[in-house]
């Protein structure tokens, strides 16, 4: 345990108050050799290929698995977590078909603009008052700010790998300061799941293959930001009306309770993004998906694949009045697009009605999968009218 002297614990006060100045719910400190077991965890998640097609995590390993890789000088790490608990259980949604449900965490601003510039503002407080040197992350470094979290004591991260807090729940975004300056380090956090489960129970494409571990692959939120492809067949009945991301495994966990009643501010979801209309969605071309999503996190996958979610979620909703958006967009700029809209097409339409146009269709098509898309969708057709 490092000493605390007088100039530490004054930083400390420092930092605890500027932290809480910026709006943060929790500042905590931890040491950079504190998480020896996460470079090991990380290896096996990668070396199981449960990343999927997430090269960078392969790529920054090493720097990943510890902070002193980063960065040599780091002698301490300060923690610090945002509450964005959402009013409502954000699952009330999803029986609302018409809408698209946008992860909690993406109805508002990108949350690293906005926690990296506090952060950079607390971090000028820190070399002010004690000299050396700082460096800020949120998330796009390579740096395990979970791990670091539990260690810090912030929370403990639960079976569905997620930072929980009992004061917070799973509602929390994270950054961190590395600093030279030597501080004392928190207390860790205990696991308080127990024998708990309804965060894997909860998942809608079974993407825990046990406890405490991931398979992104399986996983909405993965499928429906991190994936560049067509979204896999065996996934999108399940992915219902989640245009971006997915909260079920949060939402579901019941240490939530405390954070509905967290006094701190949070960060609030714009009004247009709390349970946007699919038709209105359908409509966005790359411009105007650009100026909806300004400022963002959803602006970062494109105006492509959103629309294959949007496209995605439209076929789930069997509505029949969205097969005329859903066949403009057969003749979209983009493969990708084009395809989703061929599944959608196949959900929406009378079964005669969506064959009669399969032909003519596939004749004028010069993309291979969009082709596959066709032919996948008329056999699927064909098994309902034979009974399989």
């Amino acid at each position: 345990m490092r000493t605390l002297t007088s100039d530490t614990q004054k930083l400390r006060e420092l930092i605890d108050r500027e932290a809480a100045r910026a709006g943060f719910a929790v500042v905590a400190v931890t040491s950079p050799d504190s998480i020896p077991l996460a470079p090991a965890r990380l290896a096996q998640f990668v070396a199981e290929g449960f990343h999927g097609s997430m090269g960078w995590m392969e790529e920054t390993l090493d720097r990943r698995g510890d902070p002193s890789a980063l960065w040599p000088e780091v002698r301490s790490v300060i923690v610090l977590a945002m509450n964005y608990g959402p009013e409502h259980d954000p699952r009330e949604l999803l029986a609302r078909r018409d809408r698209g449900a946008i992860s909690v965490y993406a109805r508002n601003r990108d949350y690293h603009d906005v926690m990296k510039g506090r952060l950079k503002e607390i971090a000028g407080k820190i070399v002010a008052k004690a000299g050396g040197d700082v460096k800020v992350f949120v998330d796009t470094a390579p740096v395990m700010e979970k791990p670091l979290a539990e260690a810090a004591g912030v929370g403990w991260q639960g079976k569905h790998t997620n930072l929980v807090s009992r004061e917070h729940g799973s509602w929390l975004f994270l950054g961190s300061i590395f600093t030279t300056a030597d501080l004392a380090a928190d207390a860790r956090e205990e696991d308080h799941c127990g024998s708990c489960h309804a965060c894997l129970d909860a998942c809608p494409t079974d993407a825990f293959p046990a406890p405490y571990r991931l398979d992104a692959r399986r996983c909405i939120s993965y499928l429906t930001i991190e994936n560049k492809g067509p979204i896999p067949l065996e996934f999108r009945r399940a992915i219902g009306n989640r245009i971006y991301g997915c909260d079920d495994c949060l939402a579901a966990c019941p240490w939530n309770k405390f954070a509905q009643t967290a006094s701190e501010a949070k960060l609030a979801a714009r009004e247009d993004l709390r349970e946007p209309k699919l038709s209105e969605l359908l409509e966005l071309d790359d411009a105007a998906f650009r100026a909806f999503f300004s400022g963002s996190p959803v602006k970062r996958i494109g105006r492509d694949r959103f629309i294959r979610n949007v496209l995605i979620a439209a076929g789930n909703s069997t509505d029949p009045s969205l097969a005329g958006q859903v066949a403009g967009l057969l003749s979209d700029a983009s493969p990708l697009v084009r395809g989703a809209a061929v599944w959608a097409l196949s959900r929406l339409l009378p079964q005669a009605e969506f064959a009669a146009r399969a032909d003519k269709a596939m004749a004028l098509e010069d993309d291979g999968g969009v082709c596959e898309e066709w032919q996948q969708a008329l056999a699927s057709i064909g098994q309902q009218e034979i009974g399989v």
